[in-house]
């Protein structure tokens, strides 16, 4: 007995030796880092995920042109708002998120797919403002600087190294820069914004297929059978290959909030843009009566930008117990296309 008590005693101190201790204060100063790491991550996690808030374009013009000595001529507020779009993708919370590999950005998916978002839009209005509204005509030469900095924002979106997104967004925001300068220099007249109903009525095609696509994508949330009306129309038309005369279309369950999120950025991007149309544009609209549908257009998508009540974006059934928050945005932008629809047909006439 005595003897096992001996043992028991002299095995006792072993399991406090230094090199013992040692090894625990290790393990724990590893699990209080990873902890910390973790806590880190989802504290700023929580903070990026936050949609920017809304600007006025002319405030913003006007403090733009304070700060660059310039004057706000017609197409300076258009092309500010661009330029602002685009700042605030590359420096708003946690700055551009869409190419990041590490956490806590490459975890999320919201505001990605709202950057995307209003990267589309960005890119069709530079695009617009590149190819037909700084154009008197088609057989004239294009602006360079529009010429650099369409391209610039079509740069692959989650680029994250060699070259980075963001050095080449922020290429196509200097060029948008330099061609703003000349704009508003009245020693300068190779700069030019059109505002004509052509040159709208062009932008606004573009337009209503982006929102007829993101309405559909959203409405595809509860699943839907659609007829095919690919070719209807025109008794002639053709195409490359066969497709059933009706089609299910459901989107994926994991790319519901994407497509939401996506839509909102869309329709924030777009409502400042539109703002922008309805100053630098108004004396066409008012001559063509079609000023109160642009605004309609405005009140539409500004119903998209409501907050949002649930932690996670809902998508029951259409007429199901819960809400589904995707079929309320696809209304939403259905009855915003409709007004571009009506807006693009008033311009059409004398």
């Amino acid at each position: 007995m005595l003897a096992t008590l001996r043992k028991a005693a002299i095995s006792i101190p072993k399991l406090y030796t230094p090199s013992t201790l040692k090894q625990k204060g290790l393990t724990w100063s590893i699990s209080l880092f990873i902890i910390t790491l973790v806590l880190v991550i989802a504290v700023l996690g929580w903070y990026w995920d936050t949609e920017p808030e809304p600007f006025d374009v002319r405030v913003a013009a006007l403090e733009r042109a304070d700060n660059e000595t310039g004057k706000v001529v017609v197409g300076y507020t258009f092309t500010s708002t661009l330029m602002r779009i685009a700042e605030t993708l590359l420096h708003k919370r946690g700055g551009y998120l869409s190419n990041d590999v590490t956490p806590p950005g490459a975890l999320m998916d919201n505001i990605p797919n709202w950057e995307f978002g209003a990267l589309v839009m960005l890119r069709d209005a530079s695009a617009a403002l590149r190819n037909h509204i700084s154009r008197s005509q088609s057989q004239s030469v294009e602006d360079p600087d529009l010429a650099r900095a369409e391209p610039q924002f079509n740069f692959q979106n989650d680029s994250w190294i060699l070259p980075a997104t963001e050095s080449e967004y922020k290429a196509g925001l200097e060029a948008l820069n330099r061609f703003l300068t000349r704009l508003a220099d009245p020693q300068l007249r190779n700069a030019q914004f059109y505002a004509r109903a052509d040159n709208l009525r062009q932008y606004l095609e573009i337009i209503e297929k982006r929102l007829g696509s993101l309405s559909q994508r959203l409405s595809a949330s509860v699943g839907q059978a659609r007829v095919n009306t690919d070719l209807a129309g025109d008794t002639a038309a053709t195409q490359a290959t066969e497709t059933p005369t009706s089609v299910v279309v459901k989107t994926p369950w994991l790319e519901l909030d994407d497509v939401f999120y996506e839509a909102r950025g869309a329709s924030w991007a777009l409502i400042h843009i539109f703002k922008a149309v309805e100053h630098d544009f108004g004396e066409i609209l008012r001559k063509k009566n079609a000023l109160i549908s642009l605004r309609q257009i405005i009140r539409e998508l500004d119903s998209t930008q409501q907050p949002t009540l649930s932690p996670m974006v809902l998508n029951g059934g259409g007429f199901g117990l819960f809400a589904n928050y995707s079929l309320t945005m696809a209304n939403y932008l259905a009855r915003a296309n409709a007004a571009v629809i009506d807006l693009r047909s008033l311009l059409e006439q004398g």
